[in-house]
């Protein structure tokens, strides 16, 4: 995974960074707050020493930690076999459009309540978009702010301001009123911003660690670096509720955990580590043993191909101005080499799209080399007659890709391309990638995994040129006013067929331009203890989902 900066304001769409995970989701349980419960404390080891459950300023996905605790007005239902569909949370279904896709309305099913019993009304769903505008509290998702009529010069509720374009029209209607048709509007409405909040929830400041729960858990305890515990919301209905079941009676989050201890923990099934699982990916060391290690079994589960990793290829670099010399790099990358410093088959498979795996209406093709390995012969070619024989590249990298930029550095080497590897730590490299001005570096080794199961989410924060700088993440520094037109065009179409149909043809139109070279989906493995179950991975996004997990099955 690549560490993101803070999400500054997009146009159309936002990438996601990562919670502590996400997986399949199936219908909710039975006839009371404990509906589906199969009792026990699940423990969830992180290596984050903080948690937050302000939405706000999360940028959690629709099925991990935030989910626990906070409604919103949609969800989402995986599958380990088919894409993620959108459907109802808080609201009766996943919103009306009218005038043309510029008005959306929710209505709220009757009788929620927040965990000390009043009730969730328009009205609070209303307050907690308009939290999110708070200057105060930074850092979560930012496409509702830029679609929502007002959005732009609002600077949140505190000083009692409000924004006409969110309108709580009576006790469960919610009428939303963009500045454009956006046909992912509903898509939109299951991030984390979307979760009501009281208007008399406190001090801002504090909400992080004591929010008011909407969800079928509430926070018992919050001790930084030690662990969150969470107890059972008893006025969460699974009844209302088709995303998550509410199985365990307790959760507690065990943080600024070591994987590789922890891992080996699981791995040996003992004690307490037969009831949780490790939120991050498996360490390779443990990785090993436990694809050898016959108790382990299916305890083990590996992902189907998800996030996009790509060698980004900055185009305002001079090297990199002649589309030609980018094509070449389409070939001369060795795709096989990279994979196999990520681990081998087990990290992924190979990349050809920008739309990834799990997301309706994908279409699979290849517009360049069919061998992963490239193909030198073509490479050279077009080098040749583009006249870049000598071409010199800086790769910028993190003291985490030195084995990858090393592969990305032979490939290229075969078809006579010179590649400097500079690894930078954090700080600088933020500063040169996000901050700076873009001219230095050449090359960047990247991974996007988008917020919502959308082509929208893949392809408008990394190739809009409204996302060039400012902290955003075209650092491929793409700009081609026909693409940003088709992404307007597509993000704008209501026909769902319609819509993917567009997003097919500017996937394609991208990489026509090559300002990056897919390498490969990558797929993450975790581990669990022999006391957890339906511990599933859906094809979209490629983690767990907390929301559906339950003990003693």
């Amino acid at each position: 995974m690549t560490t993101r900066p803070t999400r500054r304001v997009l146009l159309a769409a936002g990438p996601l960074a990562l919670g502590l995970g996400a997986l399949a989701a199936c219908s909710g349980g039975s006839d009371s707050g404990s509906g589906g419960s199969t009792g026990g404390t699940l423990t969830i080891y992180t290596n984050s020493e903080e948690m937050g459950f302000d939405p706000a300023t999360s940028q959690s996905l629709a099925i991990t930690s935030l989910g626990l605790t906070a409604r919103r007005l949609t969800a989402w239902n995986t599958s380990a076999d088919a894409p993620t569909e959108l459907i109802p949370d808080l609201a009766t279904d996943t919103g009306t459009p009218s005038d043309g896709g510029q008005t959306w309305t929710f209505t709220l099913k009757e009788g929620l309540l927040f965990e000390d019993g009043t009730p969730i009304t328009a009205a609070t769903v209303k307050y907690g978009l308009e939290r999110s505008f708070a200057p105060e509290l930074t850092g979560g998702l930012s496409y509702h702010k830029v679609l929502l009529e007002g959005g732009e010069d609002y600077e949140g509720p505190f000083d009692g301001e409000h924004l006409d374009s969110i309108e709580a029209a009576d006790e469960l209607t919610l009428v939303l009123h963009l500045n454009r048709p956006y046909g992912d509007f509903g898509w939109i409405a299951s991030t984390p911003a979307f979760a009501p909040v009281p208007e008399d929830s406190g001090e801002p400041e504090s909400y992080a660690t004591a929010p008011v729960a909407s969800g079928p858990y509430r926070i018992a305890s919050y001790s930084a670096g030690n662990s969150v515990v969470l107890e059972r919301n008893e006025n969460w209905s699974a009844d209302t509720d088709d995303a998550r079941t509410g199985g365990p009676d307790s959760i507690e989050f065990a943080l600024a955990q070591d994987a590789s201890v922890v891992a080996q923990s699981i791995i040996a099934d003992t004690g307490d580590a037969q009831d949780s699982f490790l939120a991050s990916f498996v360490p390779t060391a443990q990785l090993v043993q436990a694809q050898n290690d016959p108790n382990v079994g299916d305890r083990l589960v590996t992902s189907g191909p998800g996030a996009l990793e790509y060698l980004a290829l900055n185009t305002q670099s001079e090297a990199l101005s002649d589309v030609q010399v980018r094509t070449a790099l389409q070939y001369a990358v060795d795709k096989e080499a990279y994979r196999t410093s990520k681990g081998g088959e087990i990290s992924g498979d190979f990349a050809t799209t920008l739309i990834t795996p799990g997301i309706a209406g994908r279409e699979e093709y290849n517009l360049y080399a069919e061998d992963p390995s490239g193909d030198v012969d073509e490479a050279t070619r077009l080098l040749e007659e583009a006249g870049a024989t000598d071409l010199e590249l800086r790769l910028v990298i993190t003291e985490d890709q030195t084995s990858a930029a090393e592969a990305i550095q032979q490939g290229l080497d075969r078809a006579g391309i010179t590649v400097s590897i500079e690894t930078m730590d954090e700080n600088a490299y933020s500063s040169e990638v996000y901050a700076g001005d873009g001219s230095a570096y050449d090359l960047l080794i990247r991974s996007w995994q988008p917020d919502v199961p959308s082509p929208n989410a893949n392809l408008t924060p990394l190739f809009d040129s409204s996302q060039i700088g400012e902290g955003n993440y075209n650092v491929s520094r793409y700009d081609n006013p026909e693409v940003d037109e088709a992404i307007l065009e597509a993000s704008s179409t209501l026909d769902t067929e319609e819509a993917q149909a567009r997003w097919v043809a500017v996937d394609r139109q991208i990489l026509e331009d090559s300002p990056v070279v897919p390498l490969i989906y990558s797929k993450n493995s975790f581990i669990h203890g022999s006391g957890v179950s339906t511990f599933v991975i859906g094809e979209f996004p490629a983690y767990p989902n907390y929301l559906t997990v339950t003990l003693g099955e």
